[in-house]
């Protein structure tokens, strides 16, 4: 679950990590009241999840209350990358004199945490990684002695920081570890991490990650979840227990397995055609959430296709043929639908499809050059 600016501020302020004041605001009127609480200089912030918010015109400096209004007129509503602004921080305004990057994430492929810094704070870290990865300095961190101040001096000293800082570097730093280890995430950023005229370190923005299979221990964070700008079909899909990610193709890919999902969104891509979502329905799925799956994909205006790949174990192949029969009969659609059921009681389930005229196919390969065609022509393919 990623979290919005303003949520992880609050966590990183809770672990001693300095964050500019500042108030959530859901209308202009609150942003002036906001701004004229704070004094001076205050900058607006849109409050989505999605990157390039300072681009997409979503940050705005304000002098004074009433400018800052008029830039909260101008920033809720709008759009950022498909999403609708709700609320908007105001934070005071820093004078800053550098701006720094400091990061932990997960490294799943070390199987452990890293901590990263790097001098050119303030812009996208991933394209200084790609274009000028010798300005990130990086350590990994031990899991049995967590993050030590001996790492971060090190750190500190790779990306030539003023030693001045060095006690407050350090001291964030590990307030940082900290906030990821107590919140159950894997990532936890602050960029900027800026420097101020007056010598302070303070965390301009700041970016959260939780794993969402620790919610069941950050009971505040669980309920947090209900400010998230989910869409209708990714709130479906929680409530089922899905695994589903939007994507921007036409064909809706349903399976079990993560793995699964990964190859044949592979095969879809081998045929020409583009994955129009990833859903996992998991091990062992009854009829019902397959049902709620496919209400999910059809849901999708951009869905020409849909391709079914489920490998029978846990999950019974006639199982998710019935589930795909009550979906239609909920949600009658003439999207085509190539199933590939192999695996547990998967004679029984393509019997049930074939007596309903369900399109079906015994190979990956097959079901998904079917399902490509069938979306391209725009029409149902033949049975196999």
């Amino acid at each position: 679950m990623n979290l919005y600016e303003f949520q992880s501020k609050q966590i990183f302020a809770k672990h001693g990590i300095p964050i500019p004041k500042g108030e959530l605001a859901q209308t202009p009127e609150e942003a002036e009241e906001i701004a004229a609480r704070l004094g001076g200089r205050v900058v607006v912030k849109a409050q989505v999840l999605a990157g390039g918010r300072g681009k997409a015109g979503g940050i705005r400096l304000a002098e004074t209350p009433a400018e800052a209004r008029a830039a909260a007129e101008a920033i809720l509503g709008m759009q950022i990358k498909g999403l609708t602004v709700r609320r908007v921080l105001v934070d005071q305004a820093a004078d800053i004199a550098q701006e720094l990057y400091l990061g932990i994430v997960l490294d799943r492929a070390g199987r452990r945490l890293v901590l990263m810094a790097s001098a050119a704070g303030g812009v996208d870290i991933e394209e200084v990684a790609a274009t000028t990865p010798e300005k990130i300095a990086r350590v990994d961190i031990d899991p049995l002695l967590g993050l030590q101040p001996y790492q971060m001096r090190q750190v500190a000293c790779d990306i030539e920081l003023d030693r001045a800082l060095l006690t407050q570097f350090t001291r964030i730093g590990l307030g940082l570890y900290e906030a990821l280890m107590y919140s159950d995430a894997t990532l936890a950023e602050i960029n900027p991490l800026a420097v101020t005229a007056g010598g302070e370190l303070l965390a301009l923005d700041g970016k959260m990650v939780v794993d969402d299979n620790g919610l069941y221990r950050q009971p505040e964070l669980a309920r947090a979840r209900e400010m998230l700008d989910e869409s209708p079909a990714e709130r479906e899909a929680r409530q089922y227990g899905l695994s589903y990610v939007k994507l921007d193709g036409y064909i809706g890919c349903m399976v079990n397995g993560a793995g699964l999902a990964m190859a044949t969104m592979d095969m879809t891509k081998l045929y020409g055609g583009a994955p129009a979502n990833f859903l996992d329905i998991g091990g062992g799925a009854r009829a019902d959430r397959v049902a709620a799956a496919l209400r999910i994909i059809l849901a999708d205006p951009n869905v020409r296709a849909v391709l079914i790949n489920i490998f029978g174990g846990i999950t019974r192949c006639d199982e998710v043929a019935r589930g795909i029969l009550e979906a239609f009969a909920q949600v009658p659609s003439k999207v085509p639908v190539v199933v590939r059921l192999i695996g547990t009681n998967e004679e029984e389930g393509r019997r049930l499809l074939a007596e309903a005229n369900f399109i079906t196919a015994r190979t990956l390969s097959e079901a998904a050059r079917l399902a490509v065609e069938a979306a391209q022509a725009g029409a149902a393919v033949p049975a196999a």
